[in-house]
């Protein structure tokens, strides 16, 4: 069996890459959606288990003290981790993963994991990434301005990343990460069992 691509997306605060990673997996076949831990607090609507497994802070350094997590990194005082099982667990059975985790957490599992493809969403513009920030009125005026100054240090690590993704058209977005992902899963170097199936036939020939 072939085994599954790995796709890192960040992005930041406001440009859609939630929605644009949830589009994908709803809309197109054989693509799991990493559910990550984190310590921070619940937003209206969100459920343990499906958008996160929320942790107190003791118990999410327990976890890194049994080396549990892929990548693990604190962004605006709160702790994100993968959990590095079940990344494993999905990629062997052949399915693709997304990884939706922030660029400093990106850059380790690039680290351990050079094939993985990153992608960096944005918004058409920065007006609009803080008009998306501000309707969402999850967050008091002092954490976005935390975040619009988090994103000062996030932009010097996009040219590191492989695609830069605009979100203007979800629908649009979600196509074209598909593209991205179904294109480098044809790469040489992704097809290695395949390669190895041809050269095995052509040496069996006289």
């Amino acid at each position: 069996m072939k085994r599954g691509m790995l796709t890192i997306v960040s992005g930041f605060s406001g440009a859609g890459k939630s929605s644009v990673t949830k589009g994908l997996v709803a809309d197109y076949p054989g693509y799991w959606l990493s559910v990550s831990c984190t310590t921070r607090d619940p937003r209206e609507g969100e459920q343990e288990g499906r958008e996160y497994y929320f942790k107190t802070k003791p118990d999410f350094e327990k976890l890194i003290g049994e080396d549990s997590f892929l990548e693990f990194a604190e962004y605006t005082g709160n702790y994100y981790g993968t959990p590095k099982q079940y990344v494993e667990e999905h990629l062997a059975r052949g399915i693709n993963v997304i990884l939706e985790i922030e660029v400093q957490g990106a850059m380790k599992v690039k680290a351990k994991i050079p094939e993985a493809v990153l992608v960096f969403v944005v918004a058409p513009s920065m007006e609009t990434l803080i008009r998306r920030l501000r309707d969402r009125k999850t967050e008091t005026e002092e954490k976005i301005q935390s975040r619009i100054r988090q994103m000062k240090t996030e932009f010097t690590y996009i040219p590191k990343y492989d695609y830069l993704l605009v979100n203007d058209d979800l629908d649009d977005a979600v196509r074209r990460l598909d593209e991205i992902i179904r294109t480098n899963a044809s790469r040489v170097a992704e097809n290695g069992e395949m390669l190895k199936d041809i050269e095995n036939y052509l040496g069996g020939l006289s």
